[in-house]
């Protein structure tokens, strides 16, 4: 393989990389649904470790609306219950014998404005990103041209074949972030 399509293959699997980023770090951004992903963040005390709540839990939909938490171990409910209402995520979980439900409250008009704020946010800091990998790829192909492993055309060639895979995540994330703001929007 080529010096420039290693470049080209390196730049674009940190492209996909950051798209993947990108996604899963909305999918932690409430929508008027319920998402059993939401809980990702949260973490339980655990025999003295802190473990994400769906490696002590099975963690599933109940409704539209409504998260269920079923702790493995009779005693964890109630730590899992207090671990849920002191995160960042303004949720009120209720437990229920050993079932804990996480109802997901209604948003307000101006909580979806304001999620729809941070959605663009995590678009743009992902394009920047993007662009940087771009800007990479172009530094080491001149560097090619300027050791004379390349010439110049070979160059051109592959820095509109970097902008091509550019432009490609950067329509890819605003069809992202357009996605996730009409699921937010969503009443």
């Amino acid at each position: 393989m080529s010096d420039t399509a290693t470049i080209s293959s390196n730049a674009s699997s940190k492209m996909d990389n950051t798209l993947a980023l990108l996604k899963q770090s909305l999918q932690k951004v409430r929508t008027g649904r319920a998402n059993p992903g939401l809980l990702d963040t949260v973490e339980v005390e655990y025999y003295g470790a802190k473990l994400p709540i769906s490696q002590v839990a099975n963690v599933s939909l109940l409704d539209a609306r409504t998260i269920g938490v079923s702790p493995w171990e009779k005693d964890m409910a109630a730590k899992i219950e207090k671990a849920i209402r002191d995160s960042d995520l303004g949720l009120n979980p209720a437990a229920q014998g050993e079932l804990i439900r996480v109802p997901m409250p209604p948003m307000t008009e101006e909580r979806r404005r304001e999620l729809t704020k941070v959605v663009r946010g995590e678009g743009e800091q992902a394009k920047v990103a993007v662009r940087n990998l771009r800007r990479d790829a172009n530094d080491a192909f001149k560097r090619l041209v300027k050791d004379k492993v390349i010439s110049e055309d070979e160059e051109r060639r592959a820095q509109d074949e970097i902008q091509k895979l550019t432009d490609r995540h950067i329509a890819e994330i605003d069809k992202i972030i357009a996605s996730k703001e009409q699921d937010i929007m969503a009443v």
